[in-house]
């Protein structure tokens, strides 16, 4: 994508983050578990840290975003249960539905693997849901494997599939 220009985002950018992180997810507003998962999503978007989140800009406007709790980092699981990660992990992969198919989503992974890779961490993790195959695709032709250990459940009946990228094995 031209010009498209990654950075940390800024408080005024709130509000675009949300807008195109909802957007990007409504492909699934038509499913059971919409309402959950929308809440889910705004609920995450407005208790981020200890995350670093990032956007794609393209001439002035966001067209992507996404958060990366660093290693180390504790949050509630689905059933109350504090989480400890091991390592840093990518959360609320957004592209606007616009920008699709010019690179947005692989720049942002990119970007996370590089600050993973920066913070010395050996792997970067992240779930995804087999209905996400543009995702899962996406993850997989960057390396990322499942890795069932990770798994979780978020709500009765919805597996939250774990996957892991070692990052000696990633080459750009």
């Amino acid at each position: 994508m031209r010009d498209l220009q990654l950075r940390d985002a800024r408080d005024t950018d709130r509000d675009s983050i949300r807008d195109v992180t909802i957007s990007a997810y409504e492909d699934y507003a038509n499913q059971w578990f919409w309402d959950v998962f929308r809440q889910y999503i705004l609920e995450t978007l407005a208790h981020i840290d200890p995350a670093e989140q990032i956007v794609a800009e393209q001439d002035g406007h966001i067209v992507g975003a996404v958060l990366l709790y660093p290693a180390s980092a504790v949050f509630d699981g689905p059933d109350g249960e504090k989480v400890h990660l091991e390592h840093p992990r990518v959360r609320l992969l957004a592209v606007a539905p616009a920008a699709r198919g010019h690179g947005v989503g692989k720049a942002l992974m990119q970007e996370c693997i590089r600050r993973a890779r920066q913070s010395g961490s050996p792997a970067i993790t992240l779930h995804t849901n087999d209905f996400m195959q543009t995702a899962v695709r996406l993850y997989e032709r960057l390396g990322f494997v499942w890795a069932p250990e990770l798994d979780a459940e978020p709500a009765p009946g919805i597996i939250s599939k774990g996957y892991r990228l070692a990052l000696e094995d990633y080459r750009a």
